[in-house]
């Protein structure tokens, strides 16, 4: 299971140039068509470049730390937990605030990390 989670991530954490190359190994090599995502990932940054982004919607949020609030050893267990960090690095980012918890995640996802790191007592917000 833990595969396929890193799996996962590696994909959302792709760079548009290598979506564009996936899209070519699975076409070329499996034959594949990939096109619709590939085309949507690769025109998104473009498309925000040329209208300044305010007619798009954001896609991937980053969660941000900013305080760790009263309650700190209940939100370096929540980091830890929701990061798969170990124990001291959990402790370190906490430490850190303002810090990234997760960049480049789901607007879903980043609600959800919001909502268990402020029932922890953090203050959290989504760039």
């Amino acid at each position: 299971m833990a595969d396929l989670k890193q799996f996962a991530e590696q994909l959302v954490n792709l760079t548009v140039k290598e979506v564009n190359e996936l899209a070519t190994i699975l076409k070329d090599e499996y034959g594949i068509e990939p096109a619709a995502a590939a085309v949507a990932v690769a025109a998104g940054p473009a498309a925000g470049g040329a209208d300044g982004g305010a007619a798009e919607e954001q896609t991937e949020f980053t969660v941000v730390l900013k305080d760790a609030g009263a309650s700190k050893l209940a939100v370096v267990k929540a980091v830890k937990e929701l990061t798969g960090l170990g124990l001291k690095e959990a402790k370190d980012l906490v430490d850190a605030a303002p810090a990234n918890v997760k960049e480049g995640v789901s607007k879903d996802e980043a609600e959800g990390l919001k909502k268990s790191l402020e029932e922890a007592g953090a203050v959290v917000e989504l760039k």
